[in-house]
């Protein structure tokens, strides 16, 4: 198996950024620095800057209710608490990473694992999987807003349409509702809205497929399986 793929089956990274490594020569296969192209074996020790990447195929699963202010990028230009930093705090003792991103504003369900196909199969755009959230905006639905927002709105910013969605009202509440999406653009319930001339007030997604948030408190996670998503 070569290197780069192997990196990723171990939930260390993607295949572009294990390459980036190995181009850097931050790895090393038994002792030596790395190659690009290299085929390792699975007795092989793997070092990324001086630390054993582990082998074992143990793999877990977690729901993690994010709270508000904590985001899913490592940019070293962002200030706030990252979510690599409560990961760590889990205690797993291994590289775990999140599939997918909730925005910094943004709360509830984000799932976090060491499976790079688990993940693979989650973010693939040809599978569409259910993600469900609760919003409340700063002026009140109408109906035509719940139309144009379910037969899918253009982005101006990406140039891009987005699929036809399915959205829920909370009975007579006036700013609140529930969207179902099957995409993953960057932001993209919010830049909805607001092309349609509403402001998030509050966004938490609360389902990812079979999957949902449930009465799981902020800052927590649930060691979940599989069946649970599926």
């Amino acid at each position: 198996m070569r290197l780069n793929k192997k990196l990723v089956e171990l939930g260390y990274c993607s295949r572009r950024n294990a390459d980036k490594l190995i181009e850097e020569g931050r790895v090393k296969v038994n002792g030596k620095v790395a190659v690009l192209g290299e085929q390792v074996e699975a007795s092989d020790d793997i070092e990324i800057d001086g630390e054993l990447i582990a082998k074992d195929d143990e793999k877990i699963l977690l729901a993690y209710n994010k709270p508000r202010g904590v985001v899913c990028t490592e940019s070293i230009i962002e200030k706030a608490e990252k979510i690599s930093d409560k990961i760590n705090e889990f205690g797993f003792g291994k590289r775990l990473f999140t599939i997918g991103r909730l925005d910094k504003d943004s709360t509830g369900l984000i799932l976090i694992t060491n499976d790079g196909d688990l993940a693979k199969e989650i973010t693939n755009t040809h599978k569409d999987y259910e993600k469900e959230y609760e919003v409340r905006v700063n002026k009140p639905i109408t109906t035509d807003f719940i139309k144009k927002m379910q037969a899918g709105v253009t982005l101006t910013e990406i140039n891009k349409k987005t699929k036809p969605c399915k959205i829920h009202r909370y009975g007579k509440e006036l700013y609140r509702f529930s969207i179902i999406i099957t995409q993953g653009l960057n932001r993209q319930v919010r830049r909805m809205c607001k092309e349609l001339g509403y402001h998030v007030v509050d966004l938490k997604r609360i389902r990812i497929m079979n999957y949902k948030l449930g009465n799981l408190k902020f800052g927590d996670y649930k060691i979940i399986s599989k069946k649970d998503l599926m």
